[in-house]
């Protein structure tokens, strides 16, 4: 997708007399920059098909080696337009020493969200059409490959309509039944919607067996004209459904009944608040639980913060607000990505616009409450998502509009960053995902 598309777009925020923008303070950059220059001379971030990192590396196992680290499968989806990128990405990455190796790739059209399933032997990626200029006829697509873990290679299966447009986001069910895309729609028609398709147990995907709009709008002119579908993700004990919707302010929440022949609700049903409302304006856009399922997270994209709820039987009740903005910002905005540390002890989220940081928050064991701890320069412009590996020890950001991902060594026990992060050359970086070791 191209770097204008409208949902990528920042608001502004009122200029203020005593304001510096973020880019105008003062930031010891030079010497991390000098760092990641030479690291890539000495090619540790290869561009280049390479042999695994370490041995024992193709077996797609955690191997513990001599770095003290394990080696994982890194999955990077991207936007192909103008060339710069040809689909999905595959390196093998060491977690000790933070080498990196680029074992494979699949072409495939804007695969700017992907999801792995629960055995690690498929993977699928939403194709993110049409985009800013094309027809509203057009609607984007979702595609299925076989992953083989010991040799990293994607291997396509097939390719489905999203049954809607700009499809951003890709959910599997809890049983691993069906998979769900939200379709943000730029266009006013068809508008927002989610999609539902069955999987078949050899990994392809099936047609949609339902789809389901959202009517309205919200404040923001341009923005909020129409319903847009962000995010779908269903609740910790995999009986509801949450679909986030930046057009309209609200959370949709549904019920899920994997047997909808047993009941007269149907595959996913309204819950009887049927949506939490958000702030007018402020674009909710991704939704995360921790892992004791009482507390729920999300981002809201039109005015930068982070929402705390206390989560109960399908109820989200809101407890904190916690803005993004740094005091006497003056700037664009955009509020995206959401992540919890390994240990849930640290929440971590991303704001684009003129931004371009990381905000780092420790969280409060005993009700989930938020506390700012520092926020992070991610090097470049538009930080769209970002990984944290199964071992906490990096976390990863991708600059979707300066082809480049940053590699940052993260302290597990204080939850800060390094400042010389390891920097890859890959262009219109936009997610990341991890595959388990077997």
């Amino acid at each position: 997708m191209h770097p204008s598309h409208p949902r990528g777009a920042n608001t502004l925020i009122p200029a203020l007399q005593d304001a510096r923008p973020l880019h105008a303070r003062p930031m010891s950059w030079a010497r991390g920059v000098t760092l990641m220059l030479s690291l890539a001379a000495a090619q540790a971030f290869a561009q280049t098909a390479a042999a695994p990192a370490t041995p024992g590396a193709a077996s797609g196992a955690a191997t513990l080696n001599a770095s003290g680290g394990e080696v994982y499968d890194l999955l990077i989806g991207t936007y192909t337009g103008g060339g710069k990128s040809e689909g999905i990405y595959v390196y093998r990455f060491d977690t000790g020493s933070g080498e990196l190796s680029r074992i494979a790739s699949a072409q495939t059209v804007n695969p700017s969200y992907l999801v792995v399933s629960r055995d690690r032997n498929y993977v699928y990626a939403v194709n993110e059409l049409p985009g800013d200029n094309g027809p509203a006829t057009q609607r984007g697509g979702v595609s299925a490959f076989r992953f083989d873990r010991a040799s990293g290679q994607l291997s396509f299966l097939n390719r489905v309509s999203s049954d809607g447009n700009d499809p951003c986001y890709l959910a599997i069910s809890p049983d691993g039944k069906y998979l769900l895309t939200a379709n943000y729609s730029v266009a006013s028609n068809p508008g927002g919607s989610f999609a539902v398709f069955p999987l078949t147990a050899d990994g392809h995907v099936g047609t949609s067996v339902l789809t389901v709009h959202h009517e309205g709008g919200g404040p923001v002119k341009g923005r909020q004209d129409n319903a847009h579908v962000h995010s779908t993700v269903f609740s910790p004990d995999g009986k509801y459904l949450f679909a986030q919707d930046l057009g309209v302010d609200k959370v949709y929440g549904y019920r899920y009944t994997p047997d909808p022949s047993a009941s007269s609700r149907g595959l996913f049903g309204p819950t009887e608040a049927r949506y939490t409302p958000i702030k007018p304006g402020s674009g909710p856009r991704h939704l995360i639980f921790d892992e004791s399922g009482r507390h729920a997270y999300l981002t809201t994209e039109l005015n930068a913060s982070v929402l705390v709820f206390d989560y109960r039987d399908g109820n989200l009740t809101q407890v904190q607000a916690v803005s993004m903005i740094a005091p006497g910002f003056r700037g664009k905005i955009g509020g995206g990505a959401i992540h919890l540390s390994p240990d849930g002890r640290f929440l971590y989220a991303t704001n684009r616009g003129d931004a371009n940081e990381l905000v780092a928050f420790s969280v409060d064991p005993q009700n989930g409450h938020l506390k700012l701890i520092k926020r992070y320069p991610t090097l470049g412009k538009t930080p769209r998502e970002f990984a944290i590996d199964p071992t906490g020890r990096w976390l990863i950001v991708g600059n979707q509009e300066s082809d480049s991902a940053y590699f940052f060594r993260r302290d597990p026990q204080t939850g800060e960053l390094a400042s010389d992060p390891k920097r890859l050359s890959i262009g219109s970086p936009v997610d990341f995902k991890f595959v388990s070791p077997s």
